[in-house]
């Protein structure tokens, strides 16, 4: 399959990370059928548009709170939080469809299906951060999964790419796990690349 490389090895972020701090948010990941599904929609426009910074696929995910810069010692305090919430939620039923963009340089696919309770997912995670000491002074939640980002000075090719994203409608999913995820590496010009930091399943009946 074309498409974006899928190459290089991401660094795990744990409490063997050297570094004092790690870049951190907490997300939902679609499965692989559906990035796939996505990905094969996306390759005319991989190849009309080679200068834009594309995520790698397996680097998508749909963020519900980016904390942001943070001392390794605070990230393990939301480890315990974060799996209560996640043991106690049932999963949600999710799609990816159509496109957009953010400012004409942000090229994002939208997220369709149980959208209140995703909204509901995102307010308690944060909560969790905040009761963890944790502060947090996020955007209100605007469900989407990043896709790429045109150079500066482009202000046509995000626009394009989203336009052929019209019509998309995604197989339905369930989401599985919820993400802690960082990255202290890729600070530069390219993209960056995570890893979960740990990640933990839905549980919750009902």
């Amino acid at each position: 399959m074309t498409g974006v490389p899928r190459q290089g090895t991401k660094i795990l972020v744990s409490e063997k990370t050297p570094a004092e701090t790690v870049r951190v948010f907490i997300a939902l990941a679609p499965p692989d059928e559906a990035k796939e599904e996505l990905e094969q929609r996306l390759e005319p426009a991989y190849a009309a548009y080679p200068r834009m910074r594309w995520n790698r696929i397996e680097d998508w995910h749909i963020t519900l709170a980016f904390l942001g810069e943070l001392p390794v010692t605070a990230v393990e305090l939301l480890r315990p939080p974060l799996a209560e919430l996640a043991a106690t939620r049932r999963p949600l039923r999710l799609a990816l469809r159509g496109g957009g963009h953010f400012d004409e340089r942000v090229l994002w696919t939208g997220i369709d299906g149980d959208l209140d309770g995703l909204h509901l997912l995102a307010a308690e995670v944060r909560a969790a951060v905040t009761d963890c000491g944790i502060p947090f002074h996020g955007r209100p939640l605007r469900p989407h999964l990043t896709l790429a980002r045109a150079r500066r000075h482009d202000t046509t090719s995000a626009v394009e790419a989203a336009d052929g994203l019209d019509g998309f409608t995604g197989r339905p999913w369930q989401t599985h796990r919820l993400h802690l995820v960082g990255s202290n590496t890729g600070r530069g010009p390219g993209p960056i690349h995570y890893r979960d930091i740990r990640s933990w399943p839905f549980e919750g009946g009902g």
